[in-house]
């Protein structure tokens, strides 16, 4: 507009007068021109505004300003308290639910930790060393009165085992064994409870023997039925009977002892003690107490073999719990512990090398050493397969292993010719129940 403005100014002044006289074509045509672009730009202008207003329908304003209109009531509509308190509730309900299972989860965390301390706690009392110390090795009174008792009482003390002097409750000449039942700290303080184990040892006599035989040989020839017992019978063998009818689930067995020493090589006929084993009514009072009652028979010399099988059969008792445990298909082959687990072996073959070498010490007298030193001059079985077939004769494939050293102790050391056999054999040998030792 300012340039418009200029323009008819400039046709208004003097100077503009003065040239038009002079050059009346040119300024006609200046103004002419500078008038037609005025009427140019509002013709634009004009032209513009009624493109617009052709290309829009009738009622089309009225519909865009309305639509507006309600977009703004929107944007400015507030909820109602109601909304906003039910929106609230919602989500509190969903903090609530989130906040329970945060801890459903946590308790179930430390009901399952609490359940593994307990499960290693019992693990551990069943471990022999600890299990020992729950038995109690209860003796008859009547043992007493031999003289050859204390060497087993003695015994007993230095070992630091329970034992306990009984006269009730047990069959005469016996000795047998109880255990505390396996109880946590808590369950301890409502009582000790104890289990009676079911190995009986019974303790006799040559001479009590005898009569065992004669009183097996006149029931025999009375035609009666076994165990059955007779009015005025009171043999030993009569109060086995009676003691195994009550306890069924007992394993009884008799030790007959002499006092007479065992000297150099000895032969079952040379026993001065022993009845005589030709003898047939010995060999049926045998057969009998082995097949209807489960009952054997040993013979042993003096009190000092008596106690040794004592010894030996408390320490089976106290290893059974954990064997039968280590059995059971719910525990896991591997217990814990570095020394008894598996080798994780990754999929790059990362811990091949360990299995190779634990595969080597699983054999008998073969320390970590040994088997470090066979597998680290052959890495993988297959490298020593191809170190065995490239060697012609059989003997030089036995004592190929022979001269590896082995690194560790005090002084130098060899494979040696009889693990580098036993190797050999392990991993050439087509039959599957060959003993490699």
């Amino acid at each position: 507009m300012s340039a418009v403005l200029r323009a008819n100014t400039w046709e208004i002044s003097d100077s503009e007068e003065e040239s038009d006289e002079n050059k009346p074509s040119s300024s006609s045509s200046s103004s002419s021109r500078v008038i037609l672009a005025q009427d140019t730009c509002t013709n634009e202008t004009n032209t513009s505004a009624a493109s617009r207003s052709s290309s829009a329908p009738p009622g089309d304003n009225s519909s865009i300003s309305s639509s507006i209109s309600s977009a703004g009531e929107n944007r400015r509509r507030r909820r109602t308290r109601e909304e906003v308190q039910e929106d609230q509730e919602i989500r509190r309900a969903a903090k609530d639910k989130q906040r329970q299972e945060k801890n459903k989860l946590k308790e179930e965390k430390l009901q399952e930790q609490q359940r593994r301390k307990e499960a290693a706690v019992r693990v551990s009392l069943l471990k022999p060393e600890n299990l020992i110390k729950s038995l109690t090795v209860q003796i008859h009174a009547v043992l007493l009165q031999d003289a050859g008792c204390d060497v087993l009482l003695r015994t007993l003390d230095g070992l630091q085992w329970r034992n306990r002097i009984e006269n009730q409750g047990l069959p005469n000449n016996s000795i047998s064994w109880t255990r505390q039942a396996l109880q946590t700290e808590d369950e301890a303080k409502n009582g000790v409870e104890e289990e009676e184990e079911d190995q009986v040892l019974m303790v006799i006599s040559h001479n009590e023997f005898e009569d065992m035989v004669m009183s097996h040989k006149t029931v025999t020839n009375q035609s009666a039925p076994i165990g059955d017992v007779y009015e005025g019978a009171e043999s030993l063998l009569q109060h086995l009977y009676k003691y195994l009818n009550k306890t069924s689930r007992k394993f009884v067995t008799f030790l007959v002892i002499s006092h007479q020493q065992r000297s150099g090589s000895w032969d079952a006929h040379d026993f001065d003690f022993h009845p005589n084993q030709h003898n047939l009514d010995t060999e049926e009072l045998l057969v009998h107490l082995q097949l209807y009652w489960n009952v054997t028979v040993n013979f042993l010399f003096g009190w000092q073999e008596v106690t040794d099988r004592v010894v030996a059969v408390t320490k089976a008792l106290s290893k059974r719990p954990y064997k039968a445990l280590c059995g059971d298909p719910d525990l896991g082959f591997c217990m814990d512990g570095s020394w008894s687990a598996g080798v994780r072996v990754d999929r790059d073959g990362r811990g091949l090398a360990q299995v190779w070498t634990r595969q080597i010490q699983q054999l008998n007298r073969v320390s970590p050493a040994l088997a470090k030193a066979v597998t680290g001059t052959y890495p993988s079985p297959s490298l020593l397969l191809q170190a065995y077939e490239e060697l012609p004769s059989e003997e030089e494939r036995r004592r190929l292993l022979a001269d590896l050293a082995v690194v560790g102790g005090a002084k130098e050391r060899r494979v040696g010719p009889e693990l580098a056999g036993r190797i050999h054999r392990l991993l050439t040998s087509q039959n599957p129940h060959l003993l490699l030792d």
